[in-house]
C-alpha cells in the first residue's frame, strides 16, 4: 500500500530539519505532511508543599502554554513555504497520556517519521515511539542524524525471524520493498522446525515476496556471540542497505514499555533508517 498521508511529531525546542526532513520524504511520493506541534505538560506538586508552589507551577504552565503557541506559529509559516499538502495540530498533554494522544492522531496518517531532532530528545521521543508503536497500528520510520532518507530505498534489509511483528513490518512495507532493487532477507541463527523457520529458513517469507514481484536475496547468519542487533546492522553496512524492515517486538503493560533487545537497540541507536511495524 502507498503511503498518501506522513505524520511527524515536533517539540517546542526543535528547529526545523525533522519538518523539512518529512516535508522531503512527502513531496519524493506525492503524499501529505500532517504536524503534530507537543509540549509535555509539568506535572502538578504534591506533597506538603504544594499548596506553597501551586503558584509557581500555574506559571510554569501558562509559559509552556505560550511556548506551545509559539512553536505552533512557527511550523505554520513554515509549513506554508513549502510545496506539499499539509495540516498542522497541536497538544499539551500529560506525560503519562502524550503517547495515546499521538497514536489517536497517527491512526489518520499511514506512517509517523521520526527525525535525528526528535531522535536526540528524550521524553518526547520515548512518547512519540510508543504512541506510534502500540496506539496507532501503522508503521514508524526512524531516520538517524546523517542517515539519506527516502520512502523509495533501492536496497533493504529485511530483518526476519517469522515472528508476527516482522510479518507485519513486511506488509506495511510492501511498496517499497516492490520497488526496490535488491531486498536481502536476513535471519540470525535461524531455528529449522515448523514452529520457527520452517525446514528451509527463509524460504516461505522470500517465495511470498517473489510473488509479489520482489527481488529476493535471503542470508542465514551466524550470531558468533554478538547480539542479534549487533549482526544485522553490520550486515545492513556491509551491503549498504538504504534501509532496515523489522518488526517491533514489545509490549505494553499497566502503561509500562518492554522492548525486545533488538527493538530496543533500533530504538536507541539506529545506524540507518529503520521502518518498524508491531
Amino acid at each position: 500500500m502507498p503511503f498518501k498521508s506522513v505524520l511527524t511529531v515536533t517539540g517546542a525546542r526543535q528547529g526545523e530539519d525533522d519538518l523539512k526532513l518529512a516535508a522531503k520524504l512527502c513531496e519524493e511520493i506525492n503524499a501529505h505532511l500532517s504536524v503534530l506541534v507537543v509540549v509535555l505538560a509539568s506535572p502538578p506538586a504534591g506533597g506538603e508543599y504544594a499548596a506553597v508552589v501551586s503558584t509557581a507551577w500555574l506559571k510554569e504552565r501558562e509559559a509552556e502554554m505560550q511556548q506551545l503557541e509559539r512553536r505552533t506559529s512557527v511550523v505554520s509559516k513554515m509549513l506554508s513555504q513549502t510545496a506539499v499538502s499539509a495540516d498542522l495540530s497541536s497538544d499539551y498533554p500529560e506525560e503519562a497520556w502524550a503517547d495515546d494522544i499521538i497514536g489517536r492522531r497517527a491512526r489518520y496518517t499511514d506512517l509517523t517519521v521520526i527525525g535525528p531532532e526528535l531522535l536526540a530528545t528524550h521524553t518526547l521521543k520515548k512518547r512519540v515511539i510508543e504512541g506510534a508503536l502500540f496506539w496507532s497500528g501503522k508503521p514508524l520510520l526512524l531516520v538517524p542524524e546523517g542517515a539519506r532518507a527516502t520512502l523509495k530505498p533501492k536496497r533493504i534489509l529485511v530483518a526476519w525471524d517469522a515472528s508476527l511483528e516482522a510479518s507485519r513490518a513486511v506488509r506495511e512495507a510492501l511498496g517499497m520493498l516492490v520497488g526496490a532493487d535488491e531486498v536481502r532477507i536476513v535471519m540470525v541463527d535461524p531455528i529449522e522446525d515448523e514452529r520457527h523457520h520452517g525446514q528451509e529458513p527463509g524460504a516461505d517469507i522470500a517465495a511470498y515476496l517473489v510473488r509479489h514481484d520482489v527481488k529476493v536475496t535471503v542470508d542465514r547468519l551466524p550470531s558468533s556471540n554478538q547480539s542479534t542487533a549487533a549482526v544485522l546492522f553490520r550486515h545492513a553496512i556491509d551491503t549498504a542497505a538504504d534501509l532496515m524492515v523489522m518488526g517491533a517486538y514489545g509490549h505494553s503493560r499497566l502503561r509500562e514499555r518492554i522492548f525486545g533487545g533488538a527493538t530496543r537497540s533500533a530504538i536507541d541507536n539506529p545506524p540507518l533508517p529503520i521502518f518498524l511495524a508491531r
